[in-house]
């Protein structure tokens, strides 16, 4: 509780003493929590050294101030102790080895979907100038500035970028991860619970950076259904004029299409200098690769 106390603390303050920016200390799905946990123990583990050191550090200042009549030892010729020594990097060197376990078993985790009784989603993200593209492969729809996803549903977000890099994220569900040119990046999320989340570029990109911010809208499975046919039926397709207008630089409303060009997403990676591989094709590669060794 004391670590949860210090976090809230300092973030309370970083933040502008604003209470809607401590939402990276309120998650809303495992990803987000793995991660806070993450953050707890880094914070106390830090305060084992920060507090014993900032009370030696007055306590020296208090016994050996100079002042009159002070019997403080002294000893100008000491130089040595390798107890001292022991203490000193002994505690730092257990407390990262403590925080770079942790840190690499949670973090491997996060590799791979929250939940493996459900079947994932995979969405598809392009970064612009300055707007977000959310693009459904399975659904066959897309969206601008704003995206929708099952609750409970491990969500497999693949980033890409066609401009300058940008970051990705949503804190309430995860932490960020970078949009890049003529690479596809990918991110698990998940929302425990129907919501609307904030999401934001967190990559500064230029005059309009402020404004590449969209909601991340998570509803039960059978409102997400509907959601998909009510954009099927109603939103216009995407041809290649409109996404060459959406990736001219300037900001965009929330817009939403029936469908889009086909292999889209590949073809920015490959534009880009990359090379688009979806999972299944990894698994294939990493298995060729063993086979020869």
């Amino acid at each position: 509780m004391k670590a949860a106390g210090l976090v809230a603390f300092a973030a309370f303050f970083l933040s502008g003493c604003s209470s809607d920016q401590l939402i990276v200390l309120d998650p809303k799905g495992p990803v987000g929590r793995t991660e806070l946990h993450l953050i707890y123990l880094s914070v106390l583990l830090c305060a084992i050294v920060v507090i014993p050191v900032l009370a030696i550090l007055v306590y020296i200042l208090v016994r050996y101030r100079d002042k009159p009549g002070n019997k403080a030892l002294y000893q100008p010729k000491w130089d040595d102790s390798k107890v001292l020594e022991v203490i000193w990097w002994g505690i730092p060197i257990v407390i990262i080895g403590i925080l770079g376990v942790y840190t690499v078993k949670g973090v491997h985790t996060l590799t791979k979907p929250p939940v493996k009784n459900v079947n994932p989603i995979t969405i598809q993200v392009t970064s612009l100038d300055w707007k977000w593209l959310f693009e459904y492969p399975d659904q066959g729809v897309a969206t601008v500035n704003y995206v929708e996803i099952p609750a409970g549903v491990p969500v497999q977000f693949e980033l890409t970028a066609d401009g300058p890099m940008n970051s990705f994220w949503v804190p309430q569900l995860g932490g960020q991860e970078y949009t890049m040119p003529g690479m596809a990046m990918r991110l698990w999320l998940q929302a425990d619970q129907p919501g609307t989340y904030f999401g934001s570029g967190a990559n500064f990109t230029g005059e309009g950076f402020a404004h590449m911010r969209f909601n991340v809208i998570a509803k039960p499975q059978s409102e997400f259904n509907q959601w998909v046919k009510h954009v099927k039926d109603t939103a216009p397709a995407m041809t290649n004029d409109d996404y060459a207008k959406l990736k001219k630089q300037g900001l965009s409303h929330v817009k939403s299409y029936s469908s889009y060009p086909e292999a889209r997403f590949r073809k920015v990676i490959d534009k880009n200098g990359g090379q688009y591989m979806n999972m299944d094709q990894n698994k294939n590669d990493m298995s060729n690769m063993d086979m020869k060794h």
